[in-house]
Order: C-alpha cells, then sequence, then structure tokens
C-alpha cells in the first residue's frame, strides 16, 4: 500500500495505526472534523463526514490504496461513505465492534459456542434491515444504540457494495494512559487501588479483549490483506470482571473489594450477566496471529497506576 486514507484516527488506538503506516513510508491522510490534528507528515483533510457534498469537494482528486473507517458508527454514515468513496478506493476497511454479538442488543438470543466465542456467521448484516430514518444525528441515541449502529453500518456497505468491503470487529479495547478511551480500565485501577468496592452480577461472565497496539497492528494487516467480509479481532484469553480486577491486585494493590448488584440492575463495565465473546479462528487461518491477554495486560495496567500515582 502506498496511499492510505484514514477516517478519524487521530486519537487513541487510531493514532498507532496512522503512526506506523506513516513510519512504513505510507503515505496516510486523515479525515477528520479538524479537532485533532494529525501527527506530522500526515496529510489532513478537514471534512465532517456526514455532510456528503463537503467530505467529496474536501478530497478533491484524492484515491487510496485502502481506507481504514475508524469513526462508522452509523448507516447513514456508511451510506455517505459508500457513495463518496466508490470511485476513490479498491478496499474499505470498517473498525466495527464486538457489541455486534451482545444479545441485550442484537435481538438474538445466542446459545453459548461449545467451544467459547461467538464466529463472524453469528451476525449476518448482508440480510439485516437497515434503518436510516431513526435519529442517528442525536448523540444520545447513538450511544444508547452503538451496537445496532454498527450492526446497520456494516448492512449498509454490505447489501450495495461500492468496493470490497471488510468490518474488523473490534473486543473490548485496553490501553494505558489515554489510549484507554472509554475509561473503563481506569475505572477498576481507581476501584481496586482505593478499594472502594466493584459492582457485580451473582454471576459474571467473560468477554474477549484486546490489546491497544495489537488491534492496530490488526487493522493494518486488513487493510493490505484480500479477504472480505466480517472478520473478529481479540487476543486469547477471556476474562471477566473478576479476572480484570485480579490482574490489578497483582501489581501490589489490595485485594479487590465487590458489591453483587440486585438482578437487572446495572454494574460495572465488563462485569457482564451474558456472554458474548468471540472467536478469532477466522483471521488466524487467513495469517494473523494474536497474542495472550497476559502478554499486555499487566503493561497497560502499569500505565494506569502510574497515571494515577502524578
Amino acid at each position: 500500500m502506498k496511499r492510505v486514507g484514514v477516517i478519524g484516527g487521530s486519537r487513541y488506538f487510531g493514532r498507532h495505526v496512522v503512526l506506523r503506516l506513516r513510519d512504513a513510508g505510507v503515505r496516510v491522510t486523515v479525515v477528520n472534523r479538524g479537532s485533532s490534528p494529525p501527527p506530522p507528515g500526515v496529510d489532513h483533510v478537514i471534512a465532517d463526514r456526514d455532510d456528503e457534498a463537503a467530505l467529496g469537494a474536501a478530497l478533491g482528486n484524492r484515491t487510496f490504496d485502502a481506507v481504514i473507517d475508524q469513526v462508522c458508527n452509523t448507516p447513514r454514515q456508511a451510506a455517505v461513505a459508500r457513495r463518496v468513496f466508490h470511485d476513490r478506493t479498491p478496499r474499505y476497511v470498517m473498525t466495527s465492534t464486538i457489541e455486534v454479538y451482545d444479545p441485550a442488543s442484537s435481538g438474538l438470543v445466542h446459545p453459548t459456542p461449545p467451544g467459547g466465542g461467538f464466529p463472524e456467521e453469528t451476525i449476518d448484516t448482508t440480510h439485516r434491515l437497515v434503518h436510516p430514518e431513526l435519529p442517528w444525528h442525536e448523540e444520545a441515541f447513538r450511544n444508547r444504540h452503538y451496537g445496532e449502529g454498527k450492526r446497520q453500518a456494516e448492512a449498509e456497505f454490505a447489501r450495495d457494495p461500492a468496493f470490497p468491503f471488510v468490518a474488523v470487529r473490534s473486543a473490548h479495547v485496553l490501553g494505558g494512559g489515554d489510549a484507554d478511551f472509554t475509561g473503563r480500565l481506569r475505572h477498576y485501577v481507581e476501584r481496586v487501588r482505593t478499594g472502594r468496592p466493584v459492582d457485580i452480577h451473582r454471576v459474571n461472565h467473560p468477554s474477549s479483549f484486546i490489546g491497544e497496539h495489537e488491534i492496530a497492528d490488526f487493522l493494518i494487516w486488513a487493510a493490505g490483506a484480500d479477504f472480505l467480509g466480517p472478520v473478529n479481532a481479540r487476543s486469547h484469553g477471556e476474562l471477566d470482571v473478576t479476572d480484570l480486577c485480579t490482574h490489578i491486585a497483582d501489581q501490589g494493590t489490595r485485594p479487590p473489594a465487590y458489591r453483587t448488584v440486585e438482578p437487572g440492575s446495572e454494574a460495572s463495565p465488563f462485569a457482564f450477566d451474558r456472554y458474548y465473546g468471540m472467536d478469532n479462528s477466522r483471521a488466524e487461518r487467513l495469517g494473523f496471529r494474536f497474542s495472550d491477554t497476559a502478554d499486555w495486560l499487566p503493561g497497560a495496567i502499569g500505565e494506569q497506576i502510574a497515571a494515577l500515582k502524578r
């Protein structure tokens, strides 16, 4: 790849994507609304991706060997991207999410897979209905329907393909410092270190995770490959909420304290009352080799502890 467009990508693990591509000699163009500048040596296109005319005008005559879309969260955004980029790139990679499998929002009742982890075909977005008329422009609505927004965005790309399309369904991303963009890892580090109780369910189910650097590597690998369709990206080694707290306590903090919530009540992030881990065997068959969560999680926790001590 000589030219890659990245929509979003100026913060969090998207910045790792941009820096790795730039340092490999790729000409990178970051497309965003201008709130965060890209790193030096990277082209910058300022445009609102929801404004089709403005996005097309801002891109001018640029073309790309691949586009990595970090922030496509609704079917409306997917429809705009499909029309704007249909003659600009031969490959489009959308960053999707493990939450497409969440039984709480998918409308599907999943039996727990015997080997652990749902394969990509569990959620077939090619036949999923798309509802662009819903209020996707409202931030509160998008946040409440994050998983469904991703499912419908995938469906919008897949049902009328304008280019070879890949949906990278990323596991829950954990990282140190600013890479912890959801604040969830810091939430647990703070709670365990201070002895405040962590709210959990009576039965807590594990899920899939991936480190900030590994998901960046995976997205770049997917952009340069030739497979199509959805692909799961997660490290080996599922974790439940108590596993995560134990990893934190192992770094010299006090033992974690827990408080069990009533059935139907909200618990802390990553305290799941249902299972929706992912199977990563498709990606490994295609040639990507994942690490184990134990390889990178201690480092991410250590960075969070150090940041809280400053």
